[in-house]
């Protein structure tokens, strides 16, 4: 019985760096609608060397209280050759939604329309306030994620403990590899995908 456990514990430990790369998918190319109806593709953003996209909701408490942090990160490393969007893939939120929601919450970053889910279903989207950075020439997704650990269900720090996507676009900008193992799964409101 003890072998039959420890060849199991191996197995799942042996496999766990599969599952942290099955987490991390590419980015298809893409052409959609900001909440200003100006269209966006990914062929616009190649002469950066990153893109970052935060999943954005309309009414999500969590989206909402997130987005100074992602504001801040952004003016962070504004000296660097890194662009920051949004994008928003809720069947719900059509695009007067979402700019009546930027308008509230003084949102100034392009927010994409994923009106088929294109894209959300191409990274594996699954909750709003997750991260993605992503290598522009080579689509692949380098990090998913939360900004931080400050917001979770029903519970807000003042500060956060861990940064997740500074500390993820310090070591990309670095030449190194982020450990998803390392990196918790994202708190915010479920995205349905179709």
């Amino acid at each position: 019985m003890f072998k039959q456990v420890m060849l199991g514990l191996g197995f799942i430990l042996a496999a766990s760096p599969l599952l942290a790369d099955e987490w991390l998918k590419s980015l298809p190319d893409f052409e959609l609608p900001d909440q200003h109806g100006v269209v966006h593709t990914l062929d616009e953003y190649r002469d950066r060397d990153l893109l970052v996209m935060y999943v954005q909701g309309v009414g999500c408490p969590i989206a909402r209280i997130a987005l100074p942090n992602y504001r801040e990160v952004r003016d962070l490393y504004q000296d660097k050759n890194i662009e920051f969007l949004m994008f928003n893939a809720n069947i719900q939120d059509d695009v007067s939604r979402i700019n009546r929601e930027a308008e509230e919450f003084g949102i100034d970053f392009p927010i994409l329309k994923d009106e088929g889910q294109a894209l959300a279903k191409a990274l594996g989207v699954e909750r709003t306030a997750e991260v993605f950075v992503v290598d522009t020439q080579t689509q692949q997704v380098l990090f998913r994620g939360p900004i931080n650990d400050q917001l979770g269900y029903e519970t807000q720090r003042n500060e956060a403990d861990e940064e997740y996507l500074k500390d993820a676009l310090d070591t990309i900008l670095a030449g190194g590899e982020v450990d998803m193992n390392d990196i918790p799964d994202s708190k915010g409101c479920l995205v349905a995908i179709f």
